[in-house]
Parts: structure tokens; sequence; C-alpha cells
């Protein structure tokens, strides 16, 4: 059945896995937005261990989804992985060495005779969570800005600014979108914790850090909206396959796409929302399992934004016939195939983890947890 469908059906469809990954991932940067509440939220060290215990149980099943969102893109778009992580590799360096910071900080910060100290790595895993967020952001926007790369006829990629991607971080939109993506994931930590942590005053910290860091999130929110839907974006002629730019490009394939693109994007904004006014003016800690769908669904509308309706997910605006497209990019009829039949068993996995999840967080983190004579975290 896989087998008989077409290769752009296939395409289109891999598009679809490699945005929902990406959307999780998203999701799962509670983690990094719960490490930045360490430094602004308490001062008090066993609350702070309680942060770090209950977030420490969650780290790696957000490293391994961007693990897993990189490899599919890898073996779906494998032009699209070798022009941008071949070009514009001090990007993706510096983000991969906040995530080192943040596996060892995880591993070390109560370890006994810890030369560093405990507040060096929380410093440590501020910066994977502010600075790594950030630039994560700013490759994101790329999508819809361009970057600096030219494609010669054997598809060897030529990068042209020689800061290698971090000048994506000069572009307003990148940066007003990183600095969404860092606000928001503090948003989501705060809900993330109340759920998961039973701490009188720490939880009235959190409620109120969910509520504020919306707020310090919108500005950045309606920039990128307000671009997004005005912008010229980067058109495909789908029977020449020449690129061209078309005046508000990316609000036409909202609307061309009333479900998964425009409506995605509204029904998931109202849910974050209705997630905070949750966790912020009840008393119910559930406001993270209704903000989480919704960041889903807003990021996987902007990631179909991005890639369908005939449009370069990975434009150069420096050559744009080197721009890339879920078509041009993409691996083969049978690389797609196979990977899709190997794609059937993701359901069974997603079940363990969330039978994982379930198992981890039966009961709540409590200051009793935290034994004052232990000498590093537990998870």
């Amino acid at each position: 059945m896989i087998g008989q469908l077409d290769h752009s059906v296939l395409q289109v469809l891999w598009w679809l896995i490699c945005s929902l990954v990406g959307a999780l991932f998203i999701f799962m940067t509670f983690v990094q937005g719960g490490q930045t509440l360490l430094l602004t939220t308490t001062k008090d060290e066993k609350a702070k261990s309680l942060m770090v215990n209950s977030l420490g149980r969650k780290w790696e099943l957000g490293f391994t989804t961007l693990v897993l969102f990189g490899g599919a893109l890898f073996a779906a778009f494998p032009l699209f992985y070798a022009s941008s992580f071949g070009g514009a590799y001090w990007v993706w360096i510096l983000i991969l060495l906040t995530f080192v910071l943040q596996a060892v900080s995880y591993e070390f910060r109560k370890k006994p005779n810890n030369p560093l100290g405990p507040r060096t790595h929380e410093v440590f895993l501020f910066i994977n969570g502010s600075v790594g967020l950030l630039l994560i952001g700013a490759a994101i926007g790329t999508f819809f800005t361009g970057s600096n790369f030219q494609l010669n006829d054997y598809n060897l990629v030529s990068w042209q600014h020689p800061l290698r991607g971090l000048e994506a971080a000069f572009s307003l939109f990148n940066l007003s979108l990183g600095l969404f993506l860092v606000f928001h994931a503090r948003t989501l930590g705060s809900m993330y914790l109340v759920n998961n942590l039973i701490h009188e005053d720490l939880e009235g910290s959190l409620r109120r850090a969910a509520v504020v860091n919306l707020i310090c999130s919108l500005p950045f929110l309606l920039y990128v909206l307000g671009s997004l839907l005005t912008m010229d974006g980067f058109a495909v002629d789908p029977a020449t396959g020449q690129v061209a730019m078309e005046s508000y490009k990316y609000l036409h394939n909202l609307l061309a796409m009333p479900l998964q693109g425009l409506g995605f994007l509204l029904v998931g904004l109202v849910l974050v929302v209705l997630g905070v006014i949750l966790t912020t003016f009840t008393t119910k800690r559930s406001g993270i399992w209704v903000a989480g769908p919704g960041t889903v669904l807003v990021v996987l509308a902007l990631l179909f934004t991005a890639g369908y309706n005939n449009t370069a997910f990975y434009p150069s605006k420096f050559d744009l016939q080197s721009s890339l497209t879920i078509h041009n990019a993409s691996s083969s009829h049978f690389t797609l195939t196979a990977m899709s039949y190997i794609a059937l068993a993701v359901p069974f996995v997603l079940a363990y983890v969330a039978y994982v999840w379930r198992a981890m967080d039966m009961g709540k983190l409590s200051s009793s947890d935290i034994s004052a004579d232990k000498g590093h975290d537990f998870y």
C-alpha cells in the first residue's frame, strides 16, 4: 500500500512527520523554560532542588526528540540537512554546545567535590534555556526570511556569509521568533512545574510566572505574526520549479489551508492562553495539558505554512534558484517508502513514552522527597 504511493505524496507525508516531531520538541522545551526559572523564581535551595529533580526526569526526552527531528530531516530531506548543517554550522555548533552544558549540569550539579558548585551549573542550565532556544528560533526563522547559501550543479553548498548561520540572529524577525520561544518555554515550564510539584510558596511564584512570561512573549509573537502575514514569500512554480518572490505569500498559504493552517494557528493560540488562565487564575494544575497541545498546533501551522502550497521551506536569499522545497530536497521514492514502513512503529514508541511518563509522574514531588543528606540530584 505505502509502496504504491506517488513520490510527491510521500514528500508531503514526510514533511508532516518532520513537522510533528519538531512541534513535539517545541512542546518539550518546557524543560529549558523551567531551567531559566531556577535563577528568577526562588532562592530557596530546597525549592531549586525540587525543580531540578522534576525537570531532570524529562530533559532526556526533549533532547531525544531534538535528535529525532534532526534524524528525520536527514533521512527524508538530506539536501536540506547538508545545506543547513554543512553551511550554517556555527549556529548549530553553538546550539549543540548549550545542550552539552545541559547534560553536564544535570549530571554534576550536586555531585560531591564538584569544583564549579551548583550555582555555575544553574547558569549553564539558564544558557541552554535562553541562548539555546533563541538560536533555535533564529534558525527556524530562516524558513521564512531565507539564508545566505548557493548550490552548484552538484548540490555542493557554498555559504555566502562569514558568520556561517549566526547572521540569522541579526534579523529582527528571526530574533523576535527566538525571544518568543524563550518566553513561551518559560510559560510552559512554569505550568509543568505547577503540575508536577507540591510546594506552597514555590507554587504561588510559578503560577504568577506563567502569566508574566505570557505577557512578555506577546510583543514578540505579535511582531512575528504581523510580519508573517505581510511579508513577501518564496513561491515555487509547480510546472517549472522556478522560485520567485510573491507578495503576502504566507498569508495566502494560511488561507489556502483553512484547517491545518489558519485553523491550527488560531486554536493553538487560544489553547495556550486558556492553559495560562487555568494555571494563574484557578487552583487547577492541568494548564500544561491544555497549553501543550496548543503549542503543537501552532508549530504545525507555521511549518505547514513554510513547506506546503508550493513554497520553498529553506529559501536562499542569495540565489533564489538554490532554494529548497519538499520536492527538490527529498530522498528517493525507495528511501521514503522504506522509512514509511519503519514509521509505522512510531505509535508504539509514543505509547511507551506516554506509559513511562505516567509512571514517573504517578506521585507529585514535594520537599519530603529531597533529603538533606543527599549529595546529588535524583530522577
